[in-house]
């Protein structure tokens, strides 16, 4: 059985709040998700003065303030996520930031954070991906709003400069996703043209599309969680609940276990039931010592502890060794 590492994507859910954030800890926690991941970095040096919202983000937390001034309110400081790295160990569940800025890397990295998770919006940013790619850490990267042939370009930039052991993980950037927008298939075709594994990071509303994925053999699974989706916030309308978190990941692991090794055999809990549920060849009247076996004096019915209707053809035309009463299994 190969498990899914499962990463509640706690990202900016907290609002700006530390004491949130250590609340969103323990919900992913409680989950049971692998990991627990946030975003960091210094919104003057990932967004300019000049940048717009998108338009979930504007239907969300309205439109008078730039997204420089809503990032400003949702970034937790570098002492708090000294605290939240530690909060994390002592509950028990591994603790991972997405960076959104070169500084952020060097930061994440003195933080002690063994894996990089790189978001869609980065892709095409060959000074940040050169930066990663340079403390060979184990890569998984987003590919929302990418071709193939961009997703090709930032896996090249990441080999050159030293990266192994990368991750792909099928992403719509769309808050929430409409599920005609998801494009399962394309985490196969990732897969295929590259060679590594793949995954799915999710922004639909449910939770069907990521056990889906692991069905479909996604290695990794990334999705949004809030502690309550009426809270005021960018990310909240399009991210589960943790009760539904819960069930995603209880779900998956369900999943994981059904998905088997593909040998077609009996398995050890059906087989008890073949005597039960199968047909064995029987006297359909009585039959006296000699008669010929006929389709009118046998008939199939369970259970199939007795000789397969398989061999009918074998059966008819032969004589009964000895009497056999209605229902009684016949034996040659």
């Amino acid at each position: 059985m190969k498990r899914t590492l499962i990463i509640a994507e706690a990202g900016v859910n907290h609002n700006g709040s530390l004491d949130l954030a250590k609340r969103l800890v323990d919900a992913a926690k409680e989950s049971g998700a692998d990991i627990v991941k946030f975003q960091t970095g210094n919104p003057t040096a990932f967004t300019s003065r000049y940048a717009e919202k998108a338009e979930y983000q504007k239907e969300n937390t309205g439109g008078d303030e730039s997204q420089l001034e809503m990032l400003k309110k949702l970034m937790l400081s570098h002492e708090e996520f000294y605290e939240l790295k530690d909060y994390c160990d002592t509950v028990g569940i591994e603790f991972l930031s997405t960076p959104f800025d070169i500084g952020s890397i060097d930061f994440l990295e003195k933080l002690g954070c063994d894996i990089w998770k790189i978001p869609s919006g980065e892709i095409t940013n060959l000074p940040y991906l050169e930066k990663i790619a340079s403390t060979h850490k184990q890569i998984i990267m987003s590919t929302g709003m990418a071709t193939l042939d961009e997703v090709g370009d930032a896996l090249q930039v990441l080999k050159n400069n030293g990266a192994d052991g990368i991750t792909l993980l099928q992403c719509t950037t769309q808050y929430p996703t409409p599920y005609e927008s998801v494009n399962l298939r394309a985490m196969l075709t990732l897969k295929e043209k590259f060679g590594c594994k793949v995954g799915y990071s999710d922004h639909t509303k449910g939770i069907e599309v990521p056990i889906a994925a692991v069905a479909m053999g996604a290695e990794v699974i990334e999705k949004h969680f809030t502690l309550d989706r009426n809270m005021p916030g960018p990310d909240h309308q399009a991210s589960l609940e943790p009760d539904e978190l819960k069930a995603m990941v209880s779900s998956i692991r369900n999943i994981e276990q059904a998905m088997g090794d593909g040998i077609k055999k009996p398995s050890e809990s059906e087989i008890p039931n073949i005597i039960v549920a199968r047909k064995s060849i029987i006297a359909a009247r009585n039959i006296k010592k000699g008669e010929l076996f006929t389709k009118d004096n046998i008939t199939t019915k369970r259970p199939g502890n007795g000789i397969s209707p398989m061999k009918w053809q074998e059966v008819l035309g032969t004589r009964a060794k000895r009497d056999f009463m209605e229902d009684e299994l016949i034996e040659l």
